[in-house]
């Protein structure tokens, strides 16, 4: 039996919305029993292209999470349920039963990513499915069919020859919050751009105001982690992907002193312009 799922790969998203408005479309008044009744047109978001945005002016990074249910293996709203409201497939796509969940507002509640909603006129709480209708039919859900940037991969994990599973395999994919040990079947690719920090700065020469393109910037990271990089032809550098610790960052170029930064860092951390005097 095949376990599906998806990755996605934040770096591809350019909140186009195309995948919001194919879930709109296919799921606004139409039923698909026994897996879903419909949707309203307005206050649910299956699928919903976050933005987040780190650091503030004039270092900003702007990224875009694409956030659905979770389809958990260990499933948080499942408990919540009573008289067997939701069920997971064999193939591990979890569904909310459209009648037996009727009045059971507690599972909203209940999930902690925030992706099941209430249809006060139906009084049912109601969720992605990941198409599981379309699935049955051998085709893959909506959302992945209208990105047009492959941000959105969908398969059978259990398939070693599929792209999900090979997305897995490659130790580049992550779940949102770990710490919930929820086991979802939704992983991502380049999540750090979410919700990891990063310290950037600027680098110029203070006895000709020119950029200090190319010096050496070294990031000494707790755990004896070390990282490298130079500056780019406007001064800029960044590390990113940093957890929160003490941190400290070293610049050298030739022919100039060079400069040490330690950093207590709890937020993303903008330097601003490291001005390098010579030696």
């Amino acid at each position: 039996m095949a376990r599906y799922g998806m990755v996605i790969d934040l770096s591809k998203c350019t909140a186009c919305y195309c995948c919001f408005v194919a879930c709109k479309d296919e799921y606004w008044e139409n039923d698909y029993l026994p897996y879903s009744v419909g949707q309203p047109r307005f206050g649910q978001n299956w699928i919903d292209p976050i933005k987040k945005e780190r650091g503030e002016y004039p270092f900003v990074k702007v990224a875009y999470m694409p956030l659905l249910c979770q389809h958990c293996g260990s499933a948080p709203c499942m408990k919540a349920a009573k008289d067997g409201a939701i069920m997971r497939k064999r193939n591990g796509i979890v569904i909310i039963d459209p009648k037996k969940a009727v009045g059971q507002k507690q599972i909203v509640k209940a999930c902690p990513y925030g992706v099941i909603f209430w249809n006060e006129e139906k009084k049912l709480p109601q969720k992605c499915t990941l198409c599981a209708h379309r699935i049955d039919d051998g085709k893959v859900p909506r959302c992945v069919q209208a990105c047009p940037s492959g941000c959105l991969v969908f398969g059978d994990f259990d398939d070693p020859e599929s792209e999900v599973a090979q997305l897995l395999a490659s130790g580049k994919t992550e779940v949102f919050h770990p710490e919930w040990k929820t086991k979802p079947n939704i992983y991502y690719v380049h999540l750090e751009k979410a919700t990891r920090n990063f310290i950037g700065g600027a680098i110029a020469y203070k006895d000709t105001d020119e950029c200090a393109e190319g010096a050496q910037v070294v990031l000494k990271a707790p755990k004896g982690r070390t990282l490298r990089t130079r500056a780019n032809a406007f001064g800029n550098f960044d590390f990113d992907g940093l957890l929160p610790g003490a941190y400290s960052v070293s610049i050298e170029a030739a022919g100039y002193k060079p400069q040490v930064i330690d950093i207590d860092l709890k937020t993303d951390k903008y330097l601003g312009v490291i001005n390098l005097v010579k030696a």
